[in-house]
């Protein structure tokens, strides 16, 4: 496939070195307004585009990649506030966009066992349940995409619990995210259910950047020929 990476940062550079790996091509690199401009020939000649830009700009070049009728994957968090105007507008062109929060196989295998211990502690009202995540300085947004998926999951199973919020609560029915920025890390997260009895954790830890890059590239092969709007769970079954 010929690619275009739309974001050329840290996460740009890895899934270019994993995409010649698995004998993909490059096709565009598109980091700013100018590159949008002197490298549109080339962008549509892509087969599909890969998204890892900034939480700003995210859903602008995801409008773009529609309007010129080329399939995106969005690894981008932070501008799910914009999700129902993407998604109509993916409709509306006839677009293809696998967004997700988190490209990992390992980490979306974390998801999908959240999901389920979620719905048996459901039954079980003495159990609290508190999220934390630890990212590099760099990262913008907080908490982070993948966060917020694991609270919403709670939410959807747990009926004591109505909202999360990003910050200590007094509230028994708000779900705790804590979010902190230090130093490298690549992404840890955990997910504690506290009673007064025991308590039981689950935790997931990046080692780096190329469990996320071989998941965006697989997302970009599963979307060949599809229209419509995909994520992790299509592609892995779930």
């Amino acid at each position: 496939m010929e690619l275009a990476l739309i974001g050329y940062g840290k996460m740009g550079r890895e899934v270019e070195k994993a995409a010649v790996q698995r004998g993909h091509s490059i096709g565009a690199r598109i980091d700013n307004e100018l590159d949008w401009l002197s490298q549109a020939e080339k962008l549509t000649a892509c087969q599909a585009a890969i998204e890892f830009s900034a939480p700003r700009v995210a859903r602008e070049n995801i409008l773009k990649c529609f309007e010129k009728g080329i399939p995106v994957i969005s690894g981008t968090t932070g501008w799910y506030d914009y999700l129902p105007e993407v998604l109509e507008a993916c409709e509306k062109l006839q677009g293809t966009l696998f967004y997700s929060s988190y490209f990992s196989i390992g980490v979306n295998m974390f998801f999908e066992i959240n999901r389920r211990l979620a719905v048996m502690m459901e039954k079980y009202p003495g159990y609290d349940v508190k999220i934390g995540e630890i990212h590099h300085l760099q990262k913008l947004d907080a908490p982070s995409g993948t966060a917020v998926t694991l609270a919403n999951d709670i939410i959807h199973s747990v009926n004591r619990k109505h909202n999360w919020v990003n910050q200590p609560s007094e509230f028994t029915d708000q779900l705790e995210i804590s979010s902190l920025r230090e130093g490298t890390v690549t992404g840890l997260h955990t997910v504690c259910w506290s009673s007064d009895i025991d308590s039981i954790t689950l935790k997931h830890e990046a080692r780096n950047r190329q469990g996320f890059a071989q998941g965006a590239l697989l997302a970009a092969e599963f979307v060949t020929g599809k229209k419509g709007i995909y994520g992790m769970k299509d592609l892995l079954g779930f």
